[in-house]
């Protein structure tokens, strides 16, 4: 019984976190407040997601559970911001918020819950290879950041003038924090590589 909840909770877990994800996406553009444009712009962007899959892998200790948990996490997600987005009360009758017709909800949750699957088991498993100590897994653990540095940085080359001052100032934000965090993933494998240095040599 025991073991049965070991396995069972972390499933349980990982699903449950893959539905305020959804909503997250579906529910921030619908306020005025600020902090909830900035929700809605950092949740609708991919990296945010390969994040959530990289972070369900991390946590895992069997690869194979890694990949399948983070994809199954995302297609919760997906189903989530499909099924809100189209329950949206502030949607025009027979349209969802963002012009989308009920019949391209079921298509939207098809299309996404693939690639949900598809990527989302790498990033998983990426995620378990995350945890190799070292510049063994280094890599991987500077996966996520490069990937909000390239989305970001590609987005405010094609979309920063007809987003707006505001969407554009987050996306600089996320692209200082995601430089900021691969520097400080890179000084923490050197410490970490300086400090075991040094207890060899002591043991000499």
């Amino acid at each position: 019984m025991n073991l049965s909840r070991t396995r069972t909770m972390p499933v349980l877990l990982v699903l449950g976190a893959g539905a305020p994800l959804g909503a997250l996406g579906a529910l921030s553009g619908k306020s005025d407040s600020p902090f909830f444009h900035v929700t809605g712009v950092v949740f609708s962007g991919g990296w945010s997601w390969a994040c959530f899959a990289f972070v369900v892998g991390y946590t895992r200790r069997s690869k194979i559970e890694s990949a399948c948990l983070a994809s199954a996490g995302l297609a919760v997600g997906v189903v989530v911001y499909y099924v809100l987005k189209w329950l949206s009360p502030v949607a025009p009758i027979g349209m969802s918020s963002d012009g989308i017709e009920p019949d391209g909800i079921s298509a939207g949750i098809i299309a996404w819950g693939i690639a949900a699957l598809l990527f989302g088991a790498p990033m998983g498993l990426f995620g378990n290879l995350a945890r190799i100590p070292g510049i063994g897994g280094l890599a991987f653990r500077l996966l996520v950041p490069l990937i909000a540095f390239v989305e970001t940085s590609a987005r405010l080359e094609a979309e920063a003038a007809s987003a707006g001052k505001f969407v554009e100032v987050t996306w600089d934000t996320i692209r200082v924090l995601a430089v900021l965090a691969a520097v400080a993933l890179v000084g923490h494998m050197v410490w970490e590589w300086v400090r075991s240095a040094r207890k060899r040599e002591s043991r000499a």
